[in-house]
């Protein structure tokens, strides 16, 4: 019973203490290794429940920690008024401490482990340390002073905030297939089990052979031309790749143009790389094609490429031959290398021919991206690739650039690279989603409809991919910041969209929805949408 009271009464003190100054276990492991001193996980749990007292050396050690007295730690003395500890001034004799080791070995303990100088005498006072470990403020990076990706900006950290606090979102702001239910095709999930344990090293840095000869192939079925396997590159996702390209190709002030509205991700990567990104305007009265005449004012003796995104993203236009023949027309007049995002090209709808730029253009640098995140419905694999086509001559440093950022990072995702060779051969299962009767088809159509038919709104027919960019009436609903329209929306129906400022749109008159959720879901969205309008006016 007297062994048990002294481990409760030690247990207790050493509780008190730790609290008094904050110290959790792992504190006290720490502080212990500084001293010179060792104390293990286990210990300090089993001095913290009361299961055992510590030797005498472990005693003054934790006494030094904790800037107590050791014989009040096991039980002798008392807290005075100020919370300081002394040993009693009257009462029984402190019971002696539990020493189970030999006189001996506790001597030659002591002379291999000489008493630790206290942390108060070592640190000074706690005001001096408290100075002592102020440290100076680590700021982010200037270079990313004007980078802005909004599709995960502020308007998402609200709704996570409220998220956190038990509120239910419906999350139409980024084109994410798997909350939806939209599922991978089995033959890839089964053919990625059968490869998994062939994939725990690394790949080749440009990728895995397999993968990059079914990549080189559709390629050509494609049209794209002098293609090779050496051309060919595979990325954790195109996002990967496109920052690859922008840091390998852009000095401090090249210019690039991108379209407006865009994927933020090009501006953003273009602005981290030191290049300055030109907006040329896509028309929405011309069905979200490009505007040409735009496009070509806009190039100066400092830009060095220009970028399309076909199938579009987020106005889910489709550009036509005619147009792309245009396009590559002014890169031939002013020597630019061409990118082409076309990562939804398998899924356009209405019977629509997507064509790749890079099929018309032989004679000039052309760098074509896609992946498998959407059309296969596997975004969480990461699994993209890039195609350099045309004339290669002229880009040798850019691919020697490209060469040593890919092998910098040794290699892309090896799992998702196994199953590239399944999904793009043999059925496409995306098919039966972007005909008639289809899920995506019918879901477009919807919510292209119920756009349509909310007072002060518009909407342009989107022709692939998951999206729909609708145009707000700014003088009928006063609205002079898209953002703060996103967050009231957000505040009042949970619903979460990315406003068009997100996507280097410069008017507040625009924003963007994600069409996957189910018809229910989408049903009761628009319904929300056209409460919320009926009655919204900025302030």
């Amino acid at each position: 019973m007297e062994r048990d009271s002294e481990r409760a009464v030690f247990s207790e003190r050493l509780r008190a203490s730790m609290a008094r100054r904050g110290l959790k276990q792992t504190d006290m492991i720490r502080a212990a290794a500084e001293l010179g001193g060792r104390l293990g996980k286990s210990q300090v749990s089993q001095y913290v429940s009361g299961k055992t007292v510590p030797r005498r050396d472990m005693v003054r050690l934790l006494a030094q920690i904790l800037e107590v007295d050791a014989a009040w730690l096991i039980g002798a003395g008392e807290e005075d008024a100020t919370g300081a500890h002394s040993p009693a001034a009257s009462g029984p004799a402190a019971p002696s401490v539990p020493d189970p080791v030999p006189a001996r070995a506790t001597e030659r303990h002591e002379a291999a482990f000489p008493t630790p100088v206290s942390p108060a005498s070592r640190r000074g006072s706690g005001a001096d340390r408290q100075r002592s470990i102020h440290m100076r403020e680590f700021k982010k990076s200037s270079k990313l002073e004007n980078v802005l990706y909004d599709v995960r900006g502020p308007v998402v950290d609200e709704a996570s905030a409220m998220e956190a606090r038990g509120e239910h979102i419906l999350k139409l702001n980024i084109g994410n297939p798997a909350p939806f239910g939209f599922r991978t095709p089995d033959e890839v999930i089964f053919d990625m089990r059968q490869q998994l344990t062939d994939c725990e090293g690394y790949s080749n840095s440009r990728g895995l052979f397999a993968a990059r000869k079914a990549i080189m192939q559709y390629a050509q079925l494609k049209g794209l031309p002098n293609v090779d396997i050496e051309s060919i590159y595979t990325g954790n996702g195109v996002s990967e790749l496109i920052q690859l390209c922008m840091q390998a190709l852009l000095d401090n002030g090249d210019e690039i143009l991108i379209p407006s509205p865009d994927y933020p991700l090009w501006t953003a990567c273009a602005t981290l790389a030191g290049g300055t990104p030109v907006h040329y305007l896509c028309d929405e009265e011309a069905d979200w094609y490009p505007d040409l005449a735009d496009m070509e004012s806009k190039i100066t003796e400092r830009t060095k490429a220009l970028v399309i995104i076909n199938p579009n993203n987020p106005t889910g236009a489709v550009y036509p031959r005619e147009v792309l023949a245009d396009i590559v027309e002014i890169a031939r007049r002013h020597q630019l290398m061409i990118f082409s995002d076309e990562i939804y090209d398998r899924l356009c709808m209405d019977g629509v021919e997507h064509i790749s730029i890079a099929a018309l253009a032989p004679d000039l640098p052309c760098v074509t991206f896609s992946g498998l995140s959407k059309s296969h419905m596997i975004a969480g694999f990461r699994i993209g690739w890039m195609v350099l086509s045309g004339d290669k001559r002229c880009m040798r440093d850019f691919i020697y650039g490209i060469n040593m950022l890919s092998n910098m990072r040794l290699c892309s995702n090896v799992p998702a690279q196994s199953i590239v060779q399944t999904a793009l051969g043999g059925h496409q299962s995306v098919t039966s989603y972007v005909v008639p009767g289809g899920r995506v088809y019918e879901q477009r159509n919807y919510v292209y409809e119920a756009l349509n038919a909310i007072d002060g709104v518009s909407a342009v027919k989107p022709r692939a991919a998951f999206y729909i960019f609708p145009k707000l009436d700014v003088k009928k609903f006063n609205i002079t910041d898209d953002e703060q329209f996103a967050l009231d929306l957000l505040h009042e129906k949970h619903i979460l969209i990315t406003r068009g400022g997100g996507f280097n749109w410069e008017k507040p008159d625009h924003f963007r929805i994600v069409y996957l959720p189910r018809m229910g879901v989408l049903h009761e969205a628009m319904e929300d949408l056209a409460d919320f309008l009926a009655h919204y006016r900025q302030r």
